[in-house]
């Protein structure tokens, strides 16, 4: 199966044109940008709260990250972290965006969340408490909306009034590309006027043996440390963005997504769905001028890294890799790399993102970066 978004003959392009993220470097993409330039680890010992009863020391973790002192004590009893992160990097966007968005447009507004399973913590929490108590049903009805998926985008959606087309996606390790793949349909459709699109991921204990037993089933080990963060990108017609005073980021050009049924499928994968971008967008490969690939290691990493040298064959471009310095994001790793390209987007030409899924899906979305002197 293979799936595309961007066109060369969609006169106004898709573009980037804003974004934040609370990642291990702190709230803002000002602390994320100053991290990921000067290659600062922000992988460190966890503190007790987070590491108590999980297999991991050390972790990727956002530090400082108070629900009630970030977001205030109204609506965040029961708030757990996946949900607050995303709620705190939706409104770091929309104050830093300016207008034209929810307080001024709201139902042209949409919002496309990935997550790997919502809240993990959340859902084991709450399976154990109704397996322990006296009966089934004895269990805090507080807690009951952290159990479900797309808790994070509708609690988004209330907090700040975004009453667009409202979406969660799940995907694994390329759910940031397919969220982003999306929303850029919705535009497309005119489904929405704008949207702001990303993933996010919590630490958690029960998250970190969760992925330490997916390694051990597999043979690989890739997960550890785990990271956590937001990132939110925003995505509108590029006349829009200029329209209400805000830089075109970046353009989305294409994206491909490939499936494979066994791991050495992985590179033939992976290198269909570059090719197949480039040539969606009509450039040649010597036009890649920047690649932010999963890095996520093991056998699959290394199909990645050889799909990427057979279709790039000799250019080097500039290579990013993030997962080292923030952890493995999971199912929020993608929309870290799209934000990763965005941090070294100063030389023009295009960013190749890639990513492949042990679940048998590989993928990429092109960017097209503005020159250093536009």
């Amino acid at each position: 199966m293979v799936t595309s978004a961007g066109s060369p003959a969609h006169r106004d392009t898709t573009a980037i044109s804003c974004w934040a993220t609370a990642s291990p470097y702190g709230l803002g993409a000002s602390a994320f940008r100053a991290g990921l330039m000067t290659k600062q680890a922000a992988v460190r010992p966890l503190p007790e709260e987070l590491r108590a009863g999980g297999p991991h020391e050390e972790g990727g973790w956002v530090p400082d990250f108070d629900i009630k002192a970030v977001l205030g004590r109204k609506g965040t009893r029961s708030m757990d972290r996946l949900t607050a992160l995303t709620v705190a990097t939706v409104g770091m966007l929309l104050r830093s965006a300016g207008p034209g968005l929810a307080e001024d447009h709201p139902e042209a507004m949409g919002l496309v969340i990935g997550s790997g399973h919502g809240s993990v913590k959340s859902i084991m929490d709450f399976t154990k408490e109704s397996m322990t108590s006296a009966l089934p049903y004895h269990v805090d009805p507080g807690s009951v909306p952290n159990t479900v998926m797309n808790r994070a985008a509708s609690q988004s959606a209330i907090s700040h009034s975004i009453k667009g087309p409202n979406v969660t996606v799940s995907a694994g390790v390329l759910t940031g590309l397919i969220a982003l793949n999306y929303a850029t349909a919705l535009l497309r459709q005119r489904r929405a006027e704008a949207v702001l699109v990303g993933a996010s991921e919590e630490y958690s204990a029960q998250r970190s043996w969760l992925a330490q037993r997916a390694d051990a089933g597999d043979g690989q080990q890739t997960s550890g440390p785990l990271g956590e963060g937001s990132v939110l990108l925003l995505l509108e017609p590029a006349s829009r963005a200029v329209a209400y005073g805000r830089p075109v980021l970046a353009e989305v050009v294409a994206s491909r997504f490939t499936a494979f049924t066994e791991p050495e499928g992985a590179q033939r994968s992976l290198a269909r769905s570059v090719t197949g971008a480039l040539q969606e967008a009509r450039a040649s490969p010597d036009q890649v001028t920047l690649v932010v690939p999963s890095d996520r290691g093991g056998y699959l990493g290394d199909y990645e890294n050889a799909a990427l040298s057979a279709v790039l064959s000799d250019h080097r471009p500039q290579l990013v890799l993030t997962r080292a310095l923030i952890g493995d994001m999971s199912a929020a790793a993608a929309a870290f790399q799209l934000a990763a390209a965005l941090v070294h987007a100063n030389t023009g030409g295009l960013a190749l993102v890639t990513s492949v899924d042990p679940g048998g899906n590989a993928g990429c979305t092109l960017l097209r970066l503005p020159a250093a002197s536009s």
